[in-house]
């Protein structure tokens, strides 16, 4: 039985704009142009599928490499591989895992922390250049919805209840 959205629910044709907008970051962001021009003003060599594992890694406390797979989404060998690249190049380092001896942890090491910050500094001055029309109040409450639509998509996405709903909705 299809569930009623509650009133105070976001109308679907906003969903529907917000749902576009996103896809349309998502295609600029994820070109490969564009993913050379942010690696030619870093001036660094990774893949994008190495940034994004870096970035993971920049921003945790170690952790196992199943965790890393969960936490990108994607098969645990994919994470195996770009892990063995970005240690043969120095950016990564296993740590033992103080919870089983058997187990080991990826870490940042240094280099890898000063690759990452350069990627992102890069990253921040091509954004400067594309929202500088934008006030800072502006940018304040953007930087502020992102954040928490990226919180409640995190929510969601571990919420078995929201997601039989949306699939309820479809019948």
């Amino acid at each position: 039985m299809p569930t009623t959205p509650p009133t105070d629910a976001p109308s679907s044709t906003d969903i529907a704009e917000i749902e576009g907008a996103l896809n349309r970051i998502s295609y600029l962001t994820g070109r490969v142009r564009q993913h050379d021009r942010l690696m030619a003003l870093a001036g660094v060599s990774l893949d994008r599928a190495a940034v994004a594992l870096l970035r993971q890694i920049a921003d945790s406390e170690p952790m196992r490499l199943g965790e890393l797979a969960n936490l990108l989404a994607v098969e645990a060998s994919h994470v195996t591989r770009q892990v063995q690249q970005l240690q043969k190049s120095g950016y990564v380092t296993r740590v033992p895992d103080p919870d089983d001896r058997r187990a080991q942890r990826i870490q940042i090491t240094p280099t890898g922390q000063e690759v990452i910050n350069r990627v992102r500094e890069a990253s921040c001055r091509g954004m400067q250049v594309a929202l500088k029309a934008w006030s800072p109040e502006e940018l304040r409450r953007l930087a502020t919805l992102f954040h928490r639509m990226v919180d409640d998509f995190y929510s969601a996405e571990n919420d078995d209840a929201a997601f039989e709903a949306a699939r309820q909705s479809r019948a």
